[in-house]
């Protein structure tokens, strides 16, 4: 099993509403994959609660059957789109750590 967690930075141009709604089309957008991606066993995406004390707007936590589903994630159709239309465009910074569980 692999665990994939991305921390996202949400453009700083953006104003409240905006961040708020990006959030949300993030985190239906990913969290929507589940099902649709081979080796996707869990998928969460945390944008809710965060404290002032964080350097991150949304958190993705997910699990995947093994590093070969990891690299199959990474380019599936589903998931590159979602990236591409949901993600990118109104984050500026991404932290990403895989590893092994």
């Amino acid at each position: 099993m692999v665990k994939h967690i991305i921390l996202w930075k949400l453009r700083s141009e953006l104003s409240e509403a905006e961040k708020r709604a990006a959030a949300v089309a993030i985190k239906q957008g990913l969290e929507g994959l589940k099902g649709q991606v081979p080796g996707l066993e869990d998928i969460h995406v945390q944008i809710d609660g965060v404290l002032e004390t964080s350097n991150a707007d949304i958190m993705l936590d997910s699990t995947l059957e093994s590093f070969e589903a990891l690299k199959g994630y990474a380019v599936h159709p589903a998931h590159v789109a979602v990236a591409n239309e949901k993600v990118r465009p109104f984050t500026e910074v991404r932290t990403c750590l895989d590893f092994q569980i």
